[in-house]
């Protein structure tokens, strides 16, 4: 005798929630007075903040000599953390722009924020391109603009294919966000009772009445840059890999270097919108609209990432070893074993094993344990960054020139001080703006579909699901 249940899928917003209710839960977090806690926050990241215009003044002050670059390594933290800001601003378009494209509506709980982590994110990273030339009041040199000097950029330099390729994704970036935003502007706007607000959001909300034709606009502009921003989740972190795979550096020239980060900045930024939204949702009590599904989700999204970053790992030692070239095995087993093993098994232990708990239900589901997850994932990640970038430059092809890199406090105070740029914006798009799709969650809720209303009264009815009797086999 076999039995059929059918299983329904789960509820995107649990509780008892109709179109008001949503309303007030997400705009009264824009429209009441600002809570203590969000001042003490803020004060935080603005003193990292002035770590980090500190320590860029006195580099442009004093130069680069006082970060730890050494003859071989001339890279250091400056493209470690440029590579790690730029992976962890992946997520956000993923969430939004292709997830949209396949129609995943769990994504309308969380794309939000994931597109503000996204763009700070970014702005965090071109900090870092900028400033390690050495001399930045030159940097527009490296521009493609007319000059008199007839000084033009190296088009087949990669550092320049980043600019644009960063340039791009950050301006698509910020109009898909955007164009997202209108309609909750405007639901801001209507429900503001002073002045200042409602000049403001009505300013920003481009004069969004919801009429038909506003939304036919809204759909058509928003599915257009879904559809430009979803090669370029793909497209950024390639170019990006480019800046390492086109060189001659042993450790460098592979061509799995660019799935390769992309599948690494997937997995980092997932990482980091967790860590957010379990913070957030904590604060603001939004278990019910960013809940244990949605965690599970991206959980899983982890695994899977985790698991093709762990691969290419394992895979970087087959192609060294499959090269035949003896300057590529080296560098690999220098890594595993050499000066720098540290940093290597702890990048292994954090983004190979450590993902691995998520094949457990119960560990997907727990909050604190994710939460652990998606910092040391993040850890991991930056390590990997390092692994790249330090191994190979400070063990090239002339062991006369192997030179060991250590950063100094210039270096940690640099990167430190970014994340008071992260969030001080991002506590200021908390407090100013909607953090939830608020238009996109009440299309998503039982009251949204037609089929629930009573023809005749017009009245919403709860669905009821049916599940059928288990029927037994016929022999």
């Amino acid at each position: 005798m076999s039995k059929y249940q059918y299983v329904p899928e789960p509820a995107l917003v649990k509780g008892d929630h109709d179109f008001s209710s949503l309303t007030r839960l997400v705009t009264d977090i824009n429209l009441r007075p600002t809570p203590k806690a969000w001042y003490v926050a803020m004060l935080g990241a603005n003193a990292l903040l002035m770590v980090l215009l500190v320590s860029i003044g006195y580099l442009i002050w004093e130069g680069t000599g006082i970060w730890g670059l050494t003859n071989p390594v001339g890279w250091g933290w400056a493209i470690i953390n440029f590579v790690w800001w730029v992976g962890i601003g992946h997520a956000g378009t993923l969430i939004s722009a292709i997830l949209f494209l396949f129609r995943q509506d769990w994504r309308t709980a969380i794309n939000r924020f994931a597109e503000a982590m996204t763009i700070f994110a970014v702005m965090c990273a071109g900090i870092f391109p900028a400033i390690h030339v050495g001399r930045i009041w030159a940097i527009y040199w490296v521009f493609p603009i007319p000059n008199s000097m007839a000084m033009w950029p190296n088009f087949n330099s990669p550092l320049l294919w980043d600019v644009f390729a960063v340039g791009t994704y950050f301006t698509v970036s910020l109009l898909f966000w955007y164009v997202g935003l209108v309609p909750d502007l405007a639901t801001i706007r209507d429900r503001a009772t002073d002045k200042i607000r409602k000049v403001t959001y009505g300013i920003f909300s481009l004069g969004w009445t919801g009429s038909n034709r506003h939304w036919w606009n809204y759909e058509k502009a928003y599915m257009i840059l879904a559809g430009l921003a979803t090669p370029l989740v793909l497209s950024v972190h390639t170019i990006v890999s480019f800046d390492f795979a086109v060189s001659m550096i042993p450790g460098w020239h592979t061509t799995i270097f660019p799935p390769y980060f992309v599948a690494g900045a997937v997995f980092s930024g997932f990482a980091m919108v967790l860590t957010l939204m379990i913070i957030t949702r904590k604060i603001y009590g939004m278990k019910e609209i960013m809940t244990d599904d949605h965690m599970e989700k991206m959980n899983i999204i982890i695994l899977v990432t985790g698991s093709m970053v762990g691969f290419a790992y394992i895979m970087e030692f087959f192609i060294a070893w499959y090269s035949g070239v003896e300057y590529e095995q080296a560098i690999f087993i220098l890594r595993a074993t050499g000066p720098y093993a540290w940093a290597y098994w702890t990048m292994m232990i954090c983004n190979v094993f450590s993902p691995q708990f998520f094949w457990s239900k119960k560990l997907r589901r727990s909050v604190g344990f994710t939460f652990f997850i998606s910092i040391v994932v993040n850890i991991g990640m930056w390590f990997e960054r390092f692994v790249i970038t330090v191994t190979s430059l400070s063990t090239d092809y002339l062991p006369s020139s192997w030179d060991y890199f250590s950063p100094t406090i210039w270096d940690v105070l640099t990167y430190v001080g970014t994340f008071g740029l992260f969030f001080t914006m991002f506590l200021l798009f908390l407090r100013f703006l909607p953090m939830i799709a608020l238009a996109e969650v009440k299309a998503v809720i039982p009251q949204a579909d037609p089929h629930n209303y009573d023809e005749e009264t017009n009245e919403y009815i709860a669905p009821k699901v049916e599940v059928p009797e288990p029927q037994s086999e016929k022999v």
